[in-house]
């Protein structure tokens, strides 16, 4: 028999938490002194109580562990449980692993003040490009805000086109515009065809003409969650050469593999002389 202090000690818990789980019914000690109050507990308890920790950290609530250990939850539900648990957990590691990558490239962004190269940047005219595109509005420009948006209605575009019978003749632009009265950022997915503008059957897909200018461009090399630093590089090459940006950028994607760590995009920032 353990004392209630080595047995916390052995459970890698504290006594007071060994305390509260004998006072809801959780897990009683083997045996209470009634002279002194002191609880005891056996080796065999252990097992109840690594299982009761493992319950609590898969973020299950003291009221469902209890319910799981008694067998009141039954194995389908007690799956259903569990799977629930694990797209949350997966859910929360994407939104994690996204934060991170934005505070990656907010570090990559202070590590790289005053030093710019001149050779990232090009000066050209585009040319007016038709694209097939789907909106939604986003709640501000910035990737935590425009990611979520911005792709879903990419995967929602392409089995569109497909469906219409429409191929898409070059590469993806992802365009931007404030939203009205100050609502957000209008999220434009776009891709080039040489369909007829205008609305494209009942799909909901739109064909518009984006118009040409004179465009600022670089090119960012991995997922569009660290393209701080690339389009922080293009602003500051604009401002330092007597130019305005006349614009929202445009995303021309050039390579979209699965990983989207190996993604090519240029940005294309409208520019006017000042």
């Amino acid at each position: 028999m353990f004392t209630i202090g080595d047995f916390a000690r052995y459970g890698r818990v504290s006594a007071r938490m060994l305390r509260h789980y004998d006072a809801i019914g959780l897990l009683h000690p083997d045996r209470t002194d009634p002279a002194t109050g002191y609880r005891f507990y056996g080796a065999a308890q252990l097992a109840r109580l690594n299982r009761i920790i493992a319950l609590k950290d898969l973020g299950f609530t003291l009221q469902q562990v209890q319910a799981i250990l008694d067998e009141q939850v039954g194995p389908e539900e007690l799956r259903g449980m569990l799977r629930l648990r694990q797209a949350e957990l997966e859910e929360a590691m994407r939104a994690a692993a996204a934060r991170l990558a934005q505070v990656e490239a907010r570090l990559r962004s202070i590590e790289s003040e005053g030093r710019m190269s001149v050779d990232d940047v090009v000066v050209k005219n585009v040319a007016a490009v038709r694209v097939a595109e789907l909106a939604g509005t986003a709640a501000s420009y910035e990737p935590e805000d425009i990611t979520p948006v911005i792709g879903p209605l990419y995967d929602r575009l392409f089995p569109l086109l497909d469906g219409a019978g429409v191929s898409p003749s070059g590469p993806g632009i992802a365009y931007y515009e404030d939203a009205p009265e100050g609502g957000g950022v209008v999220v434009h997915a776009g891709v080039t065809v040489s369909a007829p503008v205008g609305p494209l059957g009942d799909t909901g897909i739109t064909v518009v003409e984006l118009p040409p200018f004179e465009a600022a461009t670089i090119v960012h090399r991995g997922s569009m969650d660290s393209v701080l630093p690339t389009a922080q590089t293009l602003a500051r090459w604009i401002d330092a050469n007597d130019y305005r940006s006349a614009g929202y950028a445009r995303e021309i994607s050039l390579e979209c593999p699965e990983d989207r760590d190996e993604w090519v995009t240029e940005l294309q920032e409208p520019i006017a002389r000042v």
